[in-house]
Order: C-alpha cells, then structure tokens, then sequence
C-alpha cells in the first residue's frame, strides 16, 4: 500500500492537470516527487528552499491573485515554524489555502524533535476558521485533499505514515459511528489511530465515534452518542498531543453530566528516539495500553 504522502504527491500531480487555478508550492520536501509535475507546470509547481516563511508568504500571495495554492512539508515546518506568517499572511489577510503536512507527531523518529510536531493542531486551534483534517488511510487523504481544494477556505491536512488497515467512507465533516455500545461509555478514535482503539476496545460496551475531519468539531455527533446514556464518560484518542480537543467535547456536552479523558503524545520530550512503535507504547498508544486507560477511566 502506497503512503499517504505518496497518495498526495500522485493526487495533486493530477489536479494540477485538472484544475488551472491549483498552485504547489514547496520548501524542498518532497520536490523529487513532484518532479514531473514541476516540468509540466513550470509556473505553478514552485519550490522556496528552505524558507518556511516564503512558503506561507508565496502562498498568500497567490490565494490573493484568485489561486488555491497548496503548501506542503514537515509538520513542524508548515505550522510551528511559520506561524506568524501563518496567522497573518493567511488568517488576517483573509485567504484561503491547503497547508499538508508530513511527519506528523513523531514519523521520523531519528530526525529528531525538530522533525516532530505534535503540537499542530493545538497551535492551530489558536486561530480561528481553520478546517483540519486527519485522515487514517491513504484513500481518506485523497478524498480529503480533494474536497479541501475545491473551496476557498484555509484547510490543513495531516498526514502521517501510521494508518489503519482499511479506508472508510469519509463523504462528511461529520464522526462516524464504528461500533455501538450500551451505555459503557464514548471512545473517538480520530485519524490512524482507530486500528488500535478497535483493538484496544475489543468486548468493551462502549461507542466508538471514528472522526477523520476533527475542526469544526463534530458536537453534533458525540452529543447524540454521549446522550442517549444520560451521564457518560468520553475518551479522546488523538495522534497529536493529548487533550487537543477535551475543550471542544466539553463545550459540545456543556449541559449533560459527562467526564472526558484525553489521550494522545504526551508534552515530555523522549530524547531515545526509537521507532515508531517505541513511540507508539511510550505514549501509551499502542492497543495494551489504551485498553488499560480506557477501562480504567470508564470503569474505575
């Protein structure tokens, strides 16, 4: 199976073909990949170098000439680096564009925690009217990717190198429901960690909500999930740094008794790099570990 970088590369080489109003522009990353794309579409395939900030800045610039321009390298380059540019050059400008990442929290482990970013999407969160999208399989990033480049808003797309075995159907912004329980409790599983959390959650009653696009934050869903029990407890488990979306679940259950745990990579910084996997358990992540939390917060 391809990556879901691979996906994006092969995906916008032909929206390129398909649509004049697509630009890419890059900062190195993945520059070989878009090679032929690059050749075909000299004037809107365009690579800054190293200078996340120009990234941004040449995006913002096209988004003003009436361009959907798509913004693309490490997470950690593409959100934390840039940020001020980020916040104005797009936000207060008021332009729309694709920020896609790669790396994700910890996808290259060696290259070290200038390669890790597993605060994005709380850094985003900071900033108002952004769509943020997580998919879990290469086919959800194409479907994603390709919805985010029809409108004008400002989108960002994450994607990581873990992901599920399967695609789902991911036609709507809203959660879907993957297993329904009785009462036990609301596990929301969001992007590639749903393999784990269905493991982990195996004979459990619990709902569990798959969520691929996490801002807007579906409220509707969890209340109808969280409320069909009266009280209830409800466990987040992001691939980005744990609690990013507790605030959002409690504004959505504001007015039902609830408890809400959030799991996700911890703000330690783990200086043995390891693998993926190490990452993975280290975190508590892996399907053990989550079974140990989840049942332990749900069924004290």
């Amino acid at each position: 199976m391809d990556t879901m970088r691979d996906r994006f590369i092969a995906t916008t080489t032909r929206l390129l073909d398909e649509d004049p109003r697509i630009a890419v522009v890059l900062a190195e990353i993945s520059r070989d990949g878009f090679g032929p794309a690059e050749r075909a579409h000299p004037h809107r395939v365009v690579n800054v170098g190293i200078r996340e900030q120009l990234l941004i800045g040449a995006g913002a610039g096209m988004a003003l000439t009436g361009m959907r321009p798509v913004m693309h390298t490490f997470a950690s380059f593409l959100v934390e680096r840039p940020f001020e540019q980020v916040k104005l050059d797009l936000g207060h400008q008021g332009v729309g564009g694709v920020l896609v990442s790669a790396g994700a929290s910890y996808d290259w482990p060696a290259g070290g925690f200038t390669h890790m970013a597993p605060g994005d999407v709380a850094l985003l969160d900071t900033l108002d009217g952004w769509t943020v999208h997580v998919p879990g399989h290469p086919d959800e990033a194409e479907t994603l990717l390709r919805r985010s480049v029809r409108g004008d808003g400002r989108v960002y797309v994450r994607l990581s190198l873990q992901s599920n075995r399967a695609a789902r159907a991911v036609g709507g912004p809203g959660f879907e429901t993957v297993r329904r329980g009785d009462g036990g409790g609301v596990v929301i599983a969001v992007g590639p960690m749903l393999d784990n959390v269905l493991e982990a959650t195996e004979g459990l009653d619990v709902t569990v909500l798959y969520a691929t696009t996490v801002r807007p934050f579906d409220a509707a869903s969890l209340r109808r999930a969280a409320g069909a029990h009266g009280t209830t407890g409800v466990v987040l488990v992001e691939p980005f740094l744990a609690g990013t979306s507790t605030a959002a679940a409690n504004d959505a259950l504001t007015d039902l008794p609830h408890r809400i745990l959030g799991l996700g990579v911890g703000r330690s910084e783990l200086r043995r790099y390891g693998q993926m996997p190490d990452h993975l358990v280290a975190h508590g992540l892996d399907p053990r570990s989550l079974r140990q939390r989840i049942t332990g917060f749900l069924h004290p």
